[in-house]
């Protein structure tokens, strides 16, 4: 049966028999998770960016002069990736002192997208870190940013030290695709682990 839709945003409504899952976005801050989850929404998404002020700037080492906002609770968007299958994305925010926000996200999440970025990969590790330490299957996205450093999938999974199951995948979290792309990998690694998933 073809997914229902409002006719004047083409925005597919729940009929109320579809598989709906929780996948926790992660990452840390500035790799993209705000960006990806606007980019895939099919609903408006919600958001909690605030401006970052100079009082941040001693808590929260950016590092990036284009980043003027960061997500201080969370972002939350709805995609269907079939008729009978709609996930429920939740974007956590990614600085450590909202680490008890990211933990309390992912109750009754099924897996985590971790999106990382080539230009600080050693941020990325407290986040893994803290998602294996919540026991949720995971994948990672690296996000492209322009003048990032190539960096080759096998030297990625060392300095990760990713469990040779965990998918690995490339994505640009501005693209619907890519990004879509990657949240399948994800679902596919879920299928893997689980005989009877709950999807």
């Amino acid at each position: 049966m073809p997914a229902c839709t409002d006719s004047e945003t083409d925005t597919p409504r729940l009929r109320g028999d579809e598989r709906t899952v929780k996948v926790l976005v992660c990452g840390h801050l500035g790799a993209g998770k705000t960006t990806l989850v606007h980019a895939l929404s099919q609903i408006a998404p919600v958001s909690t960016e605030e401006v970052m002020t100079r009082a941040s700037t001693a808590v929260d080492r950016v590092g990036l002069p284009e980043k003027v906002t960061t997500t201080v609770a969370m972002d939350f968007g709805r995609l269907s990736l079939s008729d009978a299958l709609v996930l429920y994305l939740f974007g956590a925010p990614g600085q450590e002192r909202f680490f008890p926000i990211l933990q309390d996200l992912a109750v009754g999440a099924l897996g985590a997208l971790v999106l990382a970025d080539t230009r600080r990969l050693a941020d990325t590790y407290p986040i893994l870190q803290l998602v294996e330490d919540l026991r949720l299957p995971y994948a990672v996205a690296v996000n492209a940013f322009d003048a990032a450093p190539a960096v080759t999938d096998e030297r990625l999974r060392e300095v990760m030290a990713l469990d040779p199951g965990t998918p690995l995948v490339r994505c640009d979290a501005r693209d619907r695709s890519s990004s879509r792309d990657a949240l399948i990998a994800l679902v596919h690694h879920l299928l893997t682990l689980t005989p009877e998933p709950a999807l």
